[in-house]
Order: C-alpha cells, then structure tokens, then sequence
C-alpha cells in the first residue's frame, strides 16, 4: 500500500469507518446510543457523578457538543443532571439503573471492536503503535494547551 496519505488523514478515515462499523454493532445489540455518546457514557462507568467540566475533560469534547449529547442520553432514559448540595447552580452528571444494565452489552460490543482493529497485530505491535497514538494525544494536547494563551 504505497503512497498512503498523511497520519492525521489515515487517523480521521479509521474513525469514521470504525465509527460506522460500531454503530452496526451497537444497533445488532438494540442498544440506542452512538459511538459518540457511548464515549461519556464509558467515562461515567468509570466514575458515576462528576460535573459537566470533569465530564468535558475526560471525553475532550467541547462544553456545547457535551450539553447537546448530556440532552439526548439524558432524554432517553439513560442518565440524570443533579443539582449539587453546595451550589444549587452546578450538577453533577449520574447515570440511571436503565443505562447501567446496558454496560456489558457496551463492553462486548468494544471488545469485539479491539479485535477487529487488531487483527493479525502481534502483543508487541499493539503495544508500540499504542505508545504512538498516546504520544500524538500528548502533542495535540500540549499543543491546544499552549493556543490557549
């Protein structure tokens, strides 16, 4: 495969494609969420009731793309906005018992994901190219950080 475009093209391309392919998946499994939200959702497994900044920062997603989505997942059954106890004006985001049902369902439907994307990768290649791509998040990152000012 000669003449490949550049990373971030090659990067872009697999997300959209992944993200179609999961989409699939997750609809196979009746479950009603997409690829992106899925992405809040999976932070929120990790740790359940945290605010809409901690929220923004675990998913790198801008605040208004965040709200839009919190909307949605917060529509359909799967979490709740609470008022904190110490300022009224603040929530924290929590998911429901609905959603947290759908939690391994989501988990089988990523691990099969993994398994496609790292098919015939031997342990050492997944290791490397993964050490890669948190190298260029460190840089976009840095990067963003720094355009900031």
């Amino acid at each position: 495969m000669k003449d490949l475009p550049a990373g971030g093209f090659l990067i872009g391309m697999i997300h959209r494609l992944g993200g179609r392919i999961f989409a699939k998946k997750l609809k196979k499994f009746n479950i009603d969420i997409n690829p992106a939200q899925g992405r809040i959702l999976f932070v929120l497994w990790s740790r359940d009731k945290i605010s809409i900044n901690e929220l923004a920062k675990k998913t790198s997603m801008g605040k208004s793309t965040l709200t839009s989505m919190l909307d949605r997942l917060e529509k359909a059954g799967h979490l709740l906005r609470r008022p904190t106890d110490k300022d009224r004006r603040k929530y924290l985001i929590e998911l429901t018992e609905k959603h947290k049902n759908l939690q391994n369902l989501y988990k089988q439907v990523s691990d099969e994901m993994t398994e496609i994307f790292y098919k015939d990768f031997q342990k050492t290649e997944i290791n490397e190219f993964e050490d890669y791509l948190k190298r260029i998040l460190i840089n976009l990152k840095d990067y963003e950080e720094a355009d900031k000012e």
